[in-house]
């Protein structure tokens, strides 16, 4: 019924649609939330501190880079860098899904790229490669669902966080790169996809040896687009219009 009053009757089904599509990335991510929760408790910050980041920011990665950091008593622009490094794949998912989103209303646009996390971002560029248009009602089942789990299940853990002995003993942690590498699986059969990951991840690798966490994540995804970009073939011009090509210079 929520649904049907903030969309038209004809798009419910689009936004349902994108609803059950976020259900896998809810059961991954789930863990990690309650996993940030926990950890950010343990690191002295209020309940409400807690949720607050997790309403505003949204991001789970770089959530659970601050709090470490915050319990490291780092100056803020270092803990801001860093929180920079790690979401740096962001600017690169807005600039893809962006130019695929500009008929939607500017609110709406701004709206989307707040919800423009992983999961939403991989599904989008599904849509973008079946060229299917990304309808804002779909867009919002996926980022709704994922976002109000995210909320919740970080509240889960900052509640009841000590009762988990030791988040890391029981592999809490582990859960969410397994799911970034089934996002990675999902574009496999892509042209470049073995080199540019290869690239990446061998680039990362040596970042964390000489650079270190978060900056090579990054630097690894800096050197999968240049790679990508240095291989990528220039497509051919588009064929004149028959009235352009009739035409007398």
């Amino acid at each position: 019924m929520a649904a049907e009053t903030i969309f038209p009757s004809s798009t419910t089904s689009q936004f349902w649609s994108g609803v059950r599509l976020a259900i896998p990335a809810t059961l991954a991510a789930g863990p990690f939330a309650i996993l940030y929760g926990a950890i950010a408790a343990k690191q002295g910050l209020s309940f409400f501190e807690i949720v607050l980041m997790s309403v505003t920011i949204f991001g789970g990665a770089s959530q659970m880079v601050g709090v470490e950091l915050f319990g490291q008593r780092l100056p803020g622009w270092i803990v801001v860098l860093s929180i920079f490094a790690v979401n740096f794949r962001h600017v690169l998912y807005s600039a893809a899904v962006g130019r695929r989103i500009t008929h939607w209303p500017a609110w709406q646009q701004a709206v989307g790229f707040f919800f423009l996390v992983d999961p939403v971002y991989a599904e989008s560029e599904r849509k973008i490669e079946a060229r299917e248009e990304i309808g804002f009602a779909w867009y919002m089942g996926m980022g709704t669902l994922v976002y109000l789990t995210w909320v919740l299940l970080s509240a889960v853990g900052a509640g009841f966080g000590a009762l988990i002995p030791d988040t890391h003993a029981i592999g809490l942690d582990f859960l969410l790169p397994i799911y970034f590498l089934g996002l990675v699986m999902g574009f496999r059969k892509r042209p470049l996809w073995l080199p540019v990951v290869i690239a990446s991840g061998v680039v990362a690798v040596i970042a964390y040896r000489y650079v270190g966490s978060p900056w090579h994540v990054s630097i690894g995804a800096a050197a999968g687009v240049a790679l990508a970009a240095a291989l990528a073939k220039p497509h051919p011009p588009a064929d004149p219009e028959p009235d352009e090509a009739g035409a007398a210079p």
